[in-house]
């Protein structure tokens, strides 16, 4: 039966999403049951992407990334994939009804990533559109259980979150983006000049970020708020952790959250959320 398929293809979604991120499995542990598969759905997707773009160097990317979006479109419109990432995708898709431009602008930016780029303002916002905002958007349809002007009223303070959690990636990442990768996103850096005045005009940004998309996780049904707050709050722990990073120390080491750190934000989150104080 395809409902077996399903299962099987929501499990590999999950077991994706546990293997390659700590913390966003920990935030969609906190999310309603019912939202689970179709967040670990969407995150399987844009990892599976991501991973084509950014490790698979021993392979045509561009053949391979031509054929993932063929593909997933085709999941799309015909409602099954032998491609169990994509068939729990497309289930994700077609119950929620996704537009295809969240889906266009996504891939568009993974293509941007087969060139090695140095962003001006204007490709820099796009690719942040594309690569984290519109992932925001898709889990939003999602939260918001098809409620059309609930998703409006809260999309451009999702996309604010989306925005702020990338742009922390790639302070984080700024090393081996250049070094391995040949990527310089943030418009107009010299890596070469990238000093404590730089840093600072990057992190004013990050905080005007989250400063919107925490007004946006406090409107969102009782069955999300909670995971992606804790989404919020591991991001925002990071964020202050780079903040009180010396530049040159970015430039040398990847920052992290140790897993018992995360675990002791996670139980303070909960306190937080259980009385109301979100």
């Amino acid at each position: 039966m395809k409902s077996l398929f399903d299962k099987v293809s929501s499990k590999c979604s999950k077991i994706t999403t546990r293997s390659y991120s700590t913390s966003f499995s920990l935030g969609i542990s906190c999310l309603d049951k019912t939202l689970r598969p179709h967040i670990c759905a969407i995150y399987g997707f844009v990892r599976f992407a991501d991973e084509i773009v950014d490790t698979f160097h021993d392979y045509d990317k561009k053949k391979l990334l031509d054929r993932f979006e063929k593909d997933t479109y085709l999941a799309i419109e015909e409602g099954i994939s032998l491609n169990p990432i994509l068939n729990s995708f497309q289930l994700a898709v077609n119950t929620y009804k996704i537009e295809s431009e969240l889906i266009d602008l996504f891939l568009k930016s993974m293509k941007m990533d087969l060139q090695d780029n140095e962003y001006n303002q204007v490709s820099f916002e796009n690719y942040i559109l594309g690569s984290a905002e519109v992932v925001g958007l898709m889990c939003l349809h999602v939260f918001c259980y098809g409620d059309d002007s609930m998703y409006q009223s809260l999309k451009p303070k999702a996309m604010k979150l989306g925005s702020a959690f990338q742009k922390i990636n790639f302070l984080r990442d700024l090393n081996a983006d250049y070094n391995e990768l040949g990527r310089t996103y943030f418009p107009g850096l010299d890596i070469a000049q990238f000093n404590e005045s730089s840093k600072k005009d990057i992190e004013k940004s990050i905080e005007e970020d989250f400063r919107m998309g925490y007004e946006g996780i406090k409107g969102l049904p009782k069955s999300s708020r909670f995971g992606v707050y804790l989404a919020y709050v591991y991001y925002y722990s990071l964020f202050k952790k780079i903040r009180d990073t010396p530049s040159y120390n970015i430039l040398q080491s990847r920052i992290r959250i140790p897993n018992n750190k995360k675990y002791s934000l996670l139980f303070t989150s909960y306190l937080r959320h259980s009385f109301n104080r979100i």
